[in-house]
């Protein structure tokens, strides 16, 4: 059984305002945006089973290193559900050169705002 790192009364307006806050920081890559999205001792999960980015330093380290210009995707997404502190939201990236990626992204969120872990699949779409 999981048991919650924090406690947190999430509503989908939390966690629409914290995806707001990701696309901003997607499309700046400015490493004091990417940083407020997380708890200090946030894990960042680029898939379920690789090791993830572990802190402010290491979310931001693993994000620039892998930056997208923001004028090549546009991305969509819902929140399809929440279990306490876990919100489940899918998404669709879209690039301008293709491919297309579906995404599921799990999102525990503290009491803050702030994730504290963020695991993402993604799948190209064909």
């Amino acid at each position: 059984m999981r048991t919650a790192r924090y406690e947190c009364a999430m509503t989908n307006a939390d966690v629409e305002s914290w995806l707001e806050r990701y696309l901003v920081a997607w499309e700046t890559n400015d490493p004091d945006d990417i940083r407020g999205l997380f708890t200090e001792d946030a894990r960042y999960f680029t898939a379920p089973f690789r090791e993830p980015w572990i802190g402010h330093d290491g979310i931001v380290e693993g994000w620039l290193s892998r930056p997208e210009d923001p004028a090549t995707w546009s991305f969509t997404s819902e929140v399809v559900g929440l279990i306490g502190d876990l919100a489940v939201v899918r998404g669709r990236t879209t690039y301008a050169t293709g491919p297309d990626y579906s995404n599921l992204w799990l999102i525990e969120l503290a009491a803050d705002g702030r994730c504290a872990v963020f695991t993402e699949w993604w799948m190209s779409i064909e």
